[in-house]
């Protein structure tokens, strides 16, 4: 098999998102939303910026050009403030698991954008296993565990529209966040292009905690000893590691490519809660994770 640098980044991306967004739901349900992103995105800084100075032997990216800063800013400001800060609020609202749902919109939002954009055209058969991924993401997702039996089991919990359109924002500033990133980035650091984006989310997010007046709210997170645990560790493998193997990603392959293998978190998750949480997996989440592997192996072998 071909070596694919692009496609193994994003499949490492995949699992970081698996560790990132169970850390930030779980920290965003104890402190809110807006404080967990402000903060956590101080921490990439602070990671990016020793990273940097031990890799390149700068604290901050000062080799790159002004094209790089105002696309990658451009990349930070759309993917960081609008995107995340709308799926953060979809977490709350409707869950991880609805939210990462709607998230699986993303690729072919993200191929569209990339063709438009970047002139990127998908092949026939990679658009197949675009398709073939997304659906085995859905049938996980889409499948709900009862609670209790017969006259004990409960009622299926109303799901919120306000949640609902948060998420798909959410996809939205994602998807176009990642094309803008390629683009800003051209040749350049992958790592130092983060630190960029990370930057200008800080910018963003400050405009944004003023003027709803959050101030207070994340006065108080910094006081939650178990939320910042969580922070640090959803930032180093969110804004640090899984952000940088991203913009990896969308260099060395197609952005629709890159997209569709970084949204198998779903199925990712499933060891992972079989493992800690001793959570049973059906036959319905198995089928959905084949067919997603399936689909992710389209990219590796054609």
């Amino acid at each position: 098999m071909e070596y694919r640098i692009g496609e193994l980044a994003a499949l490492f991306t995949a699992v970081c998102w698996t560790v990132t967004a169970i850390a930030f739901e779980t920290a965003s349900r104890r402190v809110g939303s807006v404080p967990v992103n402000i903060i956590r995105l101080f921490m990439a800084l602070i990671l990016l910026g020793i990273f940097s100075w031990i890799r390149r032997d700068m604290a901050i990216p000062t080799d790159a050009s002004s094209f790089n800063w105002f696309w990658l800013s451009l990349s930070g400001l759309v993917g960081f403030v609008v995107g995340d800060l709308f799926l953060f609020k979809a977490f709350t609202m409707i869950g991880s698991r609805l939210s990462l749902l709607i998230m699986t919109l993303v690729p072919p939002i993200a191929a569209i954008s990339g063709w438009i954009l970047l002139g990127e055209r998908l092949s026939l058969i990679h658009t197949g296993g675009m398709l073939l991924t997304i659906s085995g993401i859905a049938l996980v997702i889409l499948y709900r565990r009862k609670k209790g039996r017969g006259r004990l089991a409960q009622p299926e919990e109303k799901i919120s529209p306000v949640g609902v359109i948060y998420a798909l924002l959410g996809a939205a500033g994602q998807a176009t966040g990642l094309v803008l990133s390629k683009y800003g980035m051209q040749e350049y650091d992958a790592f130092s292009a983060t630190q960029i984006r990370v930057i200008a989310g800080i910018i963003g997010f400050t405009i944004v905690i003023h003027f709803f007046r959050k101030w207070t709210a994340v006065g108080s997170a910094l006081k939650d000893n178990t939320a910042l645990w969580l922070m640090l560790l959803g930032a180093t493998f969110g804004p640090f590691l899984g952000v940088s193997s991203s913009l990896l990603a969308v260099k060395y392959t197609a952005t629709g490519i890159a997209s569709t293998i970084m949204s198998i978190s779903p199925i990712l998750i499933l060891p992972a809660t079989y493992i800690f949480f001793k959570q049973k997996i059906s036959w319905k989440e198995i089928i959905g994770a084949v067919i997603s592997i399936a689909g992710v192996a389209v990219f590796f072998i054609f």
